[in-house]
């Protein structure tokens, strides 16, 4: 069966690069991807492949083959773009000013798109069925996922594990990562707005300072993570924004700021943003002030079934070589496939796209950000391979 893959895989790599060509072209944002949503259809229909929508932009379609109800598998593609405007000069560029594909969820659409081809061709030799998610939203909350899953994109069928890819800019193309357990955080934002007292920088005692009870506040909320959780856990607290409008003699009346808080622990999660909340509005009150403290939830963590994990990755050698499977460490970034982890056996792996020679070499979203291609071929030909052996464990 390796074979066969691989053999489809190569027929196909030109239509599946130009797909993520023309994806590439014309990007679309969160919520907003309804020509790339047409897109997608028009080639699933052309493999006799009946498209649904669902969360407005997204997609489900199945591939069955013999014995359909004896086995569900899920693979799970994200379809937007990001606000970035594109540097790259190539003859792909995007032509949606202000809008790229930098994340590469247009060759995460484009491989799944591939493996359409290739299952499809091959559902006379395999048992079970296969749920094809094309998913909106990812880049922002709440989260396409969270939403397909509210309305039913894990039911009817119903699968017993879900597998995505997700292209690695820092991992050699021709490598695949993987980690089990544990792999990437939860993401929250946090939205702070300290007020108090603003005039004359030469009278402080005529004012209540913010900027002043601003910068306490930074510094305590440390505390919340150094000091009230295990350090065997990770935990990133990090504020990234910061505006006091005022001047060298002024104290404006109010400081805002922004931040994120990242961990890998649910309960620990909903205890720490409660902590630092009550923290922050205890200093500014203290000194005089008043603090209004907004969090915008966003994902869970990301969790790799551990057994499945091992099976995915078992069977990536087997297709790619064990000297091309590498080991994963923890990354801080977050997930919305992470809903999906939190609901049902979950495996997200890490597909190389890097290409020093070639000058591919940017980071995800980043203007620069572009993939080898031939990492097409091998993602829709990997992703087709690990969808077959899980149907038959």
């Amino acid at each position: 069966m390796i074979d066969s893959i691989k053999s489809l895989a190569k027929e196909y790599a030109n239509d599946i690069i130009a797909y993520r060509r023309h994806l590439h072209t014309y990007p679309e944002l969160s919520f907003h991807e309804y020509n790339t949503a047409k897109f997608v259809a028009e080639q699933l229909k052309k493999l006799g492949l009946s498209a649904q929508p669902l969360a407005n932009t997204g997609l489900v379609a199945l591939i069955e083959g013999k014995n359909p109800n004896s086995k569900v598998v899920a693979l799970r593609a994200d379809m937007d773009a990001l606000p970035i405007t594109e540097a790259n000069d190539i003859p792909y560029k995007s032509q949606n000013q202000g809008v790229m594909h930098a994340c590469g969820h247009d060759a995460h659409t484009a491989s799944l798109l591939g493996t359409a081809h290739i299952l499809s061709q091959l559902k006379d030799h395999f048992e079970g069925t296969i749920k094809l998610i094309f998913q909106p939203a990812e880049e922002k909350a709440p989260g396409g996922a969270s939403i397909m899953i509210k309305e039913g994109v894990l039911e009817n069928p119903t699968p017993q594990s879900i597998i995505g890819q997700h292209v690695a800019p820092l991992v050699p193309v021709g490598k695949i990562g993987f980690r089990e357990g544990m792999y990437m955080a939860s993401t929250d934002e946090l939205f702070i707005t300290v007020k108090g007292k603003g005039g004359h920088a030469a009278m402080p005692e005529m004012l209540i300072d913010p900027i002043l009870i601003a910068s306490h506040i930074v510094v305590a909320l440390q505390q919340v993570i150094s000091r009230n959780f295990t350090p065997k856990l990770p935990a990133v607290l990090s504020i990234g924004k910061i505006i006091g409008n005022g001047a060298t003699n002024v104290i404006p009346n109010e400081v805002t700021m922004e931040g994120t808080f990242r961990t890998m622990n649910e309960e620990w999660r909903g205890i720490a943003l409660s902590r630092m909340k009550k923290l922050a509005e205890g200093i500014a009150e203290s000194m005089g002030g008043s603090c209004e403290f907004n969090i915008l939830k966003g994902y869970p963590f990301l969790v790799n079934e551990p057994m499945l994990t091992k099976r995915m990755k078992a069977a990536a050698a087997e297709f790619m070589g064990k000297e091309n499977i590498i080991d994963l460490d923890l990354w801080m970034a977050g997930e919305d496939f992470a809903f999906y982890s939190q609901q049902i056996d979950a495996c997200f792996y890490r597909l190389g796209t890097r290409n020093e020679a070639k000058g591919i070499v940017s980071g995800v979203h980043t203007p620069t950000f572009d993939i080898d291609e031939s990492a097409l071929e091998i993602g829709a030909g990997l992703m087709s391979w690990l969808a077959l052996k899980e149907l038959t464990i």
